[in-house]
């Protein structure tokens, strides 16, 4: 008969130990991945409303999304941009800061955003652009360093309203959020965004965490104030 090896051969061992680790490895990403989604939506809980019962702020800031070739606002960053509108139009805020990517010169997402509120009835002098609004963190940041946001009402998607709201909040803005629910009738669009939340909310808590920098810091800057005072 023959002898029967008493420990498991050593490439039998090896794939074991490769498995544990594959599977702790796992198991911690679910657990960061939950856990960063149940610290946003605890974070922002209390502070997200809905168009007709949001209390009135100096600013509405607005983050960007996707623009056209042609240079006009995609149907998600435009059901924004009306949420902004009808905040002004009912005096619940006083300014509107557009936040968004040009850091290509043909790719302008606060250019587009001011052309689109100025035909639709917002005074130009109340609208002012970050061009360096390059990420829900950086879009936050900037409106507290660069333009002395203290109190703004944020606007964007739902799925994303509450890291938006949490982002701020964390870095010093005093805010409030208004989700957008206009365009869910893109079903396959708004289900990847939801899905992108749950993998940006482990960015957003790590962007707190370790208190980043935005990608453009920039000096202070007086455009707000003016467009507040007029």
């Amino acid at each position: 008969m023959d002898d029967v090896p008493a420990h498991p051969p050593r490439r039998t061992r090896w794939w074991h130990r490769k498995l544990a680790v594959l599977a702790a490895a796992v198991v911690g990403v679910a657990l960061l991945v939950t856990g960063s989604g149940y610290w946003i939506r605890w974070s922002a809980a209390a502070h997200v409303y809905d168009l007709a019962d949001v209390p009135a702020a100096p600013v509405a800031l607005v983050l960007g999304a996707q623009v056209r070739p042609d240079g006009t606002p995609s149907e998600f960053l435009a059901g924004r941009l009306e949420v902004a509108r009808r905040l002004v139009e009912a005096d619940r805020v006083r300014a509107v800061l557009v936040s968004g990517d040009h850091r290509e010169w043909d790719y302008d997402e606060p250019g587009a955003m001011r052309r689109w509120l100025i035909e639709r009835g917002v005074p130009a002098e109340r609208i002012v652009q970050d061009h360096a609004g390059l990420d829900t963190y950086d879009s936050c940041l900037r409106a507290r360093q660069v333009f002395g946001v203290r109190q703004a009402i944020v606007v964007t998607q739902s799925f994303h309203i509450d890291r938006a709201v949490t982002v701020c909040r964390r870095v010093g803005v005093d805010a409030v959020g208004v989700g957008d629910d206009s365009v869910r009738r893109f079903e396959r669009a708004w289900r990847w965004g939801a899905f992108r939340e749950r993998l940006a909310a482990v960015k957003a808590a790590y962007d707190v965490l370790v208190g980043r920098e935005p990608a453009l810091p920039g000096p202070r800057e007086s455009s707000l104030d003016d467009a507040l005072r007029s």
